[in-house]
Parts: C-alpha cells; structure tokens; sequence
C-alpha cells in the first residue's frame, strides 16, 4: 500500500445491524450485482462512523474505543427506503436520529482530538448516514437504471445497535477487528 508506514493497517469504525438485517441488505446488494454488475467494498453490510485511516497501535486504538463506547447509550436505528449519491453510489437510508448524529460527532471529535485521527472528507461535507448497496461498477448507465427501480421500492427496518464494531482490511476484505459495547442499555431522553 503506498504511503502505509511500517506497521499500519487500514481501519474503520462502524455499526453493524443486526444479523438479519445485514442478511436481506447482502441480499439487496447480490440482487444488484447479478443484474447490474455491481458491488460494494468487501465488508459486513453497515452505517459508517469513521471511514477508513491508517493506524499502527491496535491496542491504543481499542483501549480508546473501548472507553468511549462505556460512556454511550444504545442506539435505535430506523432504515427507510433507499438513496443515492449521484452517480456512484445507492444505498439504503438511514434516518439521521439525534442519537445517531451526536454519537458520531462524539466520535470524531474524539478520535481528533486523542488519536490524531481525522477524516479530511468529513471537514467539508456534513455526516450522511447511509447503509452502501452498489458503490463499485456503478456507471452512469447502471446507475440511473439501478436508481429507478430502487427509489420506490419499500424498504424499513428498526431495531437497536448495541455496540460500536472496529473493522480492520486484511489485503482482501473487511473483517471485524473488536466490538465494543456500549454501557446504556436505553438512550437517555
């Protein structure tokens, strides 16, 4: 990997939904792929909080994510239908919650400030949570035909995430590094 210093993996930081739900999402993204050829990056169906940076102390890394997930609360999630970022990517929608929004500004704010760790994408355009169902061999052409038969198609789901996950790249694919939970069982009102 060029620009990786001795020692550095790639990471990111996510949620994951439930079982499940990552099940009829991989579903979504194959039914997209055999039909339109399309793919999304080799990862377990999730929402995002801290794209990929590179990072050598794991075990600094954990012991900070570990800390901050003890001071969170659950998180109810609500996936609505689908949406786009013209013209590359479609994705299922995930409703931007109070909940959702303060735990990732709490955590990129932390991850700036006490690890150094900042996503310079993330400066310049507001967090948009959103579930990934083709981002890979999407072109103008797939894309706007892959976009008509997604905008009005049902989708929703609700349910809680429990736990912050920690993914890690190794040469091929996404795989779950650590799981963090967090401490509240219930949101604070």
């Amino acid at each position: 990997m060029i620009g990786v210093e001795a020692g550095q993996k790639r990471f990111f930081i996510a949620l994951l939904p439930p079982v499940e739900v990552q099940q009829d999402a991989a579903t979504i993204i194959e039914e997209l792929g055999q039909r339109y050829r399309t793919s999304t990056a080799k990862a377990p169906p999730h929402i995002t909080l801290q794209p990929p940076f590179l990072w050598a102390e794991v075990s600094t890394l954990e012991n900070h994510l570990a800390t901050f997930a003890s001071h969170q609360s659950v998180i109810p999630i609500h996936l609505s239908g689908f949406g786009a970022f013209a013209p590359r990517v479609l994705y299922i929608n995930v409703l931007p919650t109070p909940a959702l929004l303060t735990v990732q500004t709490a955590l990129s704010r932390k991850l700036e400030t006490e690890l150094g760790i900042v996503d310079p994408m993330a400066k310049r355009r507001p967090f948009a949570p959103h579930l990934t169902v083709a981002s890979r061999n999407v072109t103008r052409q797939t894309f706007r035909q892959a976009w008509v038969e997604l905008r009005s198609r049902q989708a929703e789901w609700q349910f809680v995430v429990e736990r912050l996950t920690l993914l890690i790249h190794d040469g091929h694919r996404w795989q779950i590094q650590a799981e963090f939970p967090f401490a509240h069982r219930f949101p604070a009102l």
